[in-house]
């Protein structure tokens, strides 16, 4: 927001300079973006005079030699020049020798082709005052000769473009800006008066331009003000209200609506006129927008309105958007005598909706959307009706039409000296901070206790919407104290003894796991297409995790999968010829579940095949088993126990190839992965070249979050392992994942704590002669291995034996001899 320091010190008698002002504003949590000035700049030696002769050049076609006076009975200054634009009589701006003008360019008494100039004749850029050169400034007001130029023309503007946060709409108006910085340089601050009655008695309320004003949706305008001006003349507004919308790089437009425009800029209150003849059926109605309506806005644009935008409509169409824009065909013109004046206080959620929705936001959206002061609308007006009158005349015709009251806003809140000293860890004095507090327009009232007799009750002004806690007003009395002035002190920190987060420990594993077998980690917006979660998921997740205010069309839903970011981060590295073979991420997605939407935490990667980078080194290229493998590690990093790792084949699931991926786990388990190969077709449909594996990974956030056992050292063992094979003969569909599983929870069971099983691995699959039809003979190597001894033959074979025995009692695989 820009600001104007001549238009602060209508508020506050401020002399600091324009840099200590604008280090003050950082200080106080108002970030300055740039600083310009503007206008004259204080310049000596330059003053008014009068063309009292002019000649041509004795010496140069294109020069004229013009006497020069600047006072009555004073000995003219002989000056060259060069411009065609002015006459004898005319009163000029000379610049006289030893003067100093913008660029650092000194005037000097010279010789210009054989003819002596003791000085010049200004141009507005040899001033610095616009770009205007092909001519001298003539003066049509005719000020008195030897006037200072500073005294002809008003004093420069610093102008302060400065980034004001979403919680401070307070601030959003060069009155938030005084008051703020009068608290921190201890300065009075005073409002603009305000002279007009709308209750006198010699007011003609029968004569009102409307009759009366109701808002059908008063949950969208909860207050809503009108007031009838008649007899106001339409022209340009007096120069002080033009100079003052020009430096903050607004144009002016007529008197009336310039006043609008100044305060909404000085108190922060959005303000809407309407001409009064314009307006049908004398009624003003603040409803809903009705479905096929559209208004054409004083942009020029014509918009097409939603059920869920509030309009400001007469008895017959819409007038303007509430809040937002007013509508062309009611507009404030050259021809309009009569004017109504809005002013309103608006839900800031439906403004904020109607403007996304819209696309359209405005300097009066700006300021509903984040909170206006809900006292605020009856100031303003009034405000404005006072300038109105002074700039446009006309007549005031009674009190408002008013509907719906003002919001009422009561906060008080409790501090105490020592809960600021806990927070900030140094000490103000409870006087000190009772007065920055009283500085800030907060209303304090002593309210001592037993344990703090320098304490307070804090009662919050309707403007100061952010203040809500203790430590906000902490905060408060930092800003106002300065950030400067905190004591040098010994910075010293405790030691955190708490453990990490368990999803934070997680998700740092998987990517130093990922990280270390060359994977490359993506991030994307959790926010993805609809067609995507109908492709990647089901219909009913579609309805189910929509936004109900997106706000790009390709980033309407919750996601459902990373794996799709991921293909987007493929496809467009391979566009422009890069070569990532592999990537990952990790971040929440989101699942529907019987009506019910899940949060879940999710790892995917993708291994584009063969690797795309030309290398006179062959490596070979990863394959199903790659992927598989992968994700065993990062179930492992979960916490999964090799037991659940049962992989069973995906079917008619449109991202997967089918009968070349596999998934494992289910919401019974607390978590889900699924490996292989993604659906070629659909690759071809994302235009991405080549076959991609992948692996998803989803994890209940409870499942991450329950307590495991940490993970201990075991040293090894110096002692030799023995190795015994072992085949089984299965039915030909069966898994060897599963039956290795059932393999390994029995040998485990048969061991025990006698030694270790250090690994149970299928080394050979057999089909063919010797066996029955529809059976396979799977063989699995089985490594011992204690830790304090060689085991012997004896001890082995009979564990071998009791696995065998419990295989053939507890299974349908039969050992094959």
């Amino acid at each position: 927001m820009k600001i104007s320091l001549n238009w602060l010190r209508r508020y506050i008698d401020i002399e600091e300079t324009p840099e200590a002002i604008g280090e003050a504003l950082n200080l106080i949590g108002f970030e300055v973006e740039s600083v310009a000035s503007m206008g004259l700049a204080p310049l000596e030696h330059v003053i008014v005079g009068e063309v009292i002769e002019d000649a041509a050049h004795p010496n140069a076609d294109r020069l004229s030699v013009a006497q020069v006076i600047t006072e009555l009975e004073g000995k003219p200054h002989n000056i060259v020049c060069g411009a065609k634009n002015y006459a004898v009589g005319d009163r000029v701006l000379l610049a006289l020798p030893d003067a100093v003008l913008p660029g650092n360019f000194r005037i000097k008494r010279s010789r210009l082709r054989g003819v002596v100039s003791e000085g010049m004749l200004c141009s507005e850029r040899e001033l610095g005052m616009g770009d205007d050169h092909a001519g001298i400034m003539v003066l049509k007001e005719r000020p008195a000769l030897g006037t200072p130029v500073n005294e002809v023309f008003a004093a420069g503007d610093t102008v302060f473009d400065i980034d004001v946060t979403a919680n401070r709409p307070d601030c959003l108006s060069h009155l938030g800006i005084a008051r703020e910085l009068a608290a921190y340089f201890g300065l009075s601050f005073s409002y603009p008066e305000t002279k007009s009655s709308p209750n006198d008695p010699f007011r003609r309320p029968h004569q009102q331009l409307i009759r009366t004003v109701k808002a059908e949706c008063p949950e969208n305008c909860p207050h809503y003000r009108a007031y009838s001006i008649s007899g106001v003349k339409i022209g340009p507004s007096p120069s002080w209200l033009r100079e003052a919308l020009q430096a903050l790089g607004l144009r002016p437009v007529n008197n009336v609506v310039d006043v609008t425009n100044f305060v909404l800029y000085e108190l922060g209150q959005p303000l809407h006129a309407f001409d009064a003849d314009k307006l049908n059926g004398g009624e003003i109605n603040i409803r809903r927008a009705r479905p096929g309506e559209r208004l054409l806005c004083l942009d020029g644009r014509e918009r097409a309105l939603q059920s869920t935008m509030t309009v400001i409509a007469d008895v017959s169409e819409p007038v303007a958007i509430g809040g937002v824009m007013g509508g062309l065909d009611t507009e404030v013109g050259e021809e309009t005598t009569d004017v109504i004046l809005e002013s309103a206080y608006f839900n800031p959620s439906n403004i904020r909706l109607t403007s996304r929705r819209l696309g359209l936001s405005t300097d009066a959206s700006y300021r509903f959307e984040r909170g206006v002061d809900p006292q605020g609308a009856e100031f303003a007006a009034l405000r404005a009706i006072d300038l109105i009158l002074e700039a446009a005349g006309g007549e005031l015709l009674g009190p408002a039409i008013v509907d719906g009251e003002a919001p009422l806003v009561e906060k008080e809140i409790a501090l105490s000296a020592e809960f600021v000293f806990q927070v900030l860890g140094f000490r103000v004095e409870p006087d000190e901070i009772h007065k920055m507090l009283e500085s800030l327009e907060l209303e304090v009232r002593a309210q001592p206790t037993e344990v703090d007799q320098a304490a307070w009750l804090v009662g919050v002004p309707s403007f100061r919407l952010d203040l809500e806690r203790p430590i906000d007003l902490v905060e408060e009395v930092m800003r106002i104290y300065g950030t400067d002035r905190i004591p040098d002190a010994r910075v010293w920190s405790p030691g955190l003894l708490h453990q990490d987060d368990s999803l934070t420990t997680f998700s740092r594993s998987v990517s130093s796991y990922l990280v270390g077998r060359h994977f490359q980690e993506c991030i994307h917006y959790s926010m993805r297409a609809e067609e995507e979660l109908r492709e990647w998921y089901t219909h009913a997740a579609a309805d189910s995790l929509g936004l109900a205010n997106p706000v790009v069309s390709d980033q309407t839903h919750l996601r459902t999968a990373v794996l799709p970011g991921l293909l987007d981060a493929v496809r467009l590295n391979q566009h422009r010829r890069n070569e990532p073979s592999r990537l990952f991420e990790i971040g929440r997605v989101f699942r529907e579940r019987d009506g019910v939407v899940w949060e879940m935490h999710s790892v995917g990667f993708v291994m584009v095949q063969p690797p795309q980078s030309s290398t006179w080194l062959t490596r070979e290229a990863p394959d199903f088993f790659t992927a598989l493998n992968v994700v065993g590690h990062l179930l492992a990093l979960a916490g999964v126990e090799r037991s659940q790792m049962s992989f069973e084949p995906i079917q008619d699931d449109n991202p997967w190839q089918d009968g070349h991926a596999a998934q494992v786990g289910g919401a019974r388990l607390g978590f889900e992965a699924k490996v292989g190969l993604l659906n070629l077709a659909m690759l071809r449909r994302w235009e991405i070249e080549g076959t991609v594996l992948a692996g998803s990974l989803y994890f209940a956030l409870d499942f991450l979050r329950h307590d495991r056992m940490p993970r201990r050292f075991t040293a090894f063992s110096q002692y030799p392992p023995t190795k015994k094979d072992l085949a089984l003969v299965v039915d030909a569909s069966a898994r060897a994942g599963t039956v290795r599983n059932a393999l390994a929870g029995i040998t485990e069971e048969v061991v025990g704590n006698a030694f270790s099983v250090e690994s149970v691995k299928v080394f050979d699959v057999y089909l063919g002669s010797g066996l029955e039809e529809g059976k396979k003979s799977l063989a699995f190597s089985l490594v011992f291995r204690a830790s304090d001894r060689t085991l012997t033959d004896q001890v082995v074979n009979d564990v071998f034996t009791q696995i065998q025995k419990r295989i053939e009692e507890e299974t349908n695989y039969t050992v094959r001899k």
